[in-house]
């Protein structure tokens, strides 16, 4: 079984700390065993303080992190008072040694700064809090950072932006162990929506759109039950009753992401449901899902998630 490690240290935000042992814990394969271990250990093995009112016990120290095949680090705001290699705490410091050099290490929100004070995410693409990202890279210029995602993905090493991108990145780690429909019971579960992408926009402070009958969500919906036609952009603005330009400010101000960016979405995810739950071949799913040819398909596919829709139907199939 897959063990997960919650990493706790002084001053951990409640919410992110409860984040995988409520999305992990809860993944099953369909015989309802459990697919994950989650357990939580703090430096020493002692209570430690949230940022709450009240402290939390665990049961074990870190030496778990060297059986850990997942780590997850939740934020504390004393973090974001990391700035080099030399202020890890020491504890901290020996308790990230103890990790195996190829177990999967997950930080949310600003547990990035570990990471990168680490030395993890040198030369990679990472995020964290928007209102962190600009110092962030000034403390680590190395770190490929991007402050308008919602979490990234580079392989080994996953980081998220704050509070609830924690529960997107644990929901996408769940689908690429296992699959979309058991990250979508998950996400039932937990009552969250299934799939937010990851290269879609924090909420970062703007000017909220005001609510009237001429948003985009009908025309969401309309395209939701058509994704197997073109749908040019023209067309979702005529549906909408506005213009092209127009449409597509309101559409990235409600969704965070342009209307080409959202549908490839949508019909991605529609190609691995058909993937794992139909018998369709991969032409006929391309055409369901509105790519049209299997070379549009594998292409899309292997930009999304980095594999082709044969080896992905083999994995997550059941």
């Amino acid at each position: 079984m897959h063990r997960v490690v919650v990493l706790a240290v002084d001053g951990v935000i409640p919410f992110e700390l409860s984040l995988a042992s409520r999305i992990f814990g809860i993944a099953w394969d369909a015989d309802r065993r459990p697919l994950y271990e989650v357990i939580t250990c703090t430096p020493d093995g002692r209570p430690v303080a949230t940022a709450a009112d009240f402290s939390v016990a665990v049961a074990h120290d870190a030496s778990v992190l060297a059986t850990a095949d997942t780590v997850v680090i939740p934020a504390s705001e004393a973090m974001a008072e990391i700035t080099g290699p030399d202020a890890l705490p020491p504890a901290l410091a020996d308790a990230l040694a103890l990790i195996r050099p190829e177990t999967r290490m997950v930080s949310i929100c600003l547990a990035s700064y570990v990471l990168a004070a680490a030395g993890l995410l040198d030369g990679l693409p990472a995020t964290t809090h928007w209102r962190h990202a600009g110092n962030f890279q000034r403390l680590f210029p190395g770190v490929k950072v991007n402050p308008k995602v919602l979490f990234v993905d580079a392989g080994r090493i996953l980081t998220s932006a704050g509070a609830a991108a924690g529960v997107d990145l644990c929901l996408h780690l769940v689908r690429r162990d296992h699959g979309s429909g058991i990250a979508n019971d998950v996400a039932r579960s937990c009552v969250v929506p299934p799939w937010r992408d990851g290269g879609q926009a924090q909420y970062i402070e703007r000017p909220v759109p005001e609510v009237s009958d001429a948003g985009t969500a009908l025309t969401r919906a309309w395209a939701l039950d058509r994704l197997d036609h073109t749908l040019p952009l023209k067309d979702l603005a005529a549906h909408a009753g506005m213009s092209r330009r127009t449409f597509t400010r309101r559409f990235r101000a409600e969704v965070g992401q342009s209307p080409g960016q959202w549908l490839t979405q949508q019909r991605v995810d529609l190609a691995r449901h058909l993937l794992e739950h139909s018998e369709l071949p991969v032409d006929r799913i391309a055409e369901r899902s509105g790519f049209g040819t299997a070379a549009s398909l594998r292409q899309h596919l292997q930009s999304a998630i980095a594999v082709s829709p044969n080896a992905y139907r083999r994995t997550f199939r059941g």
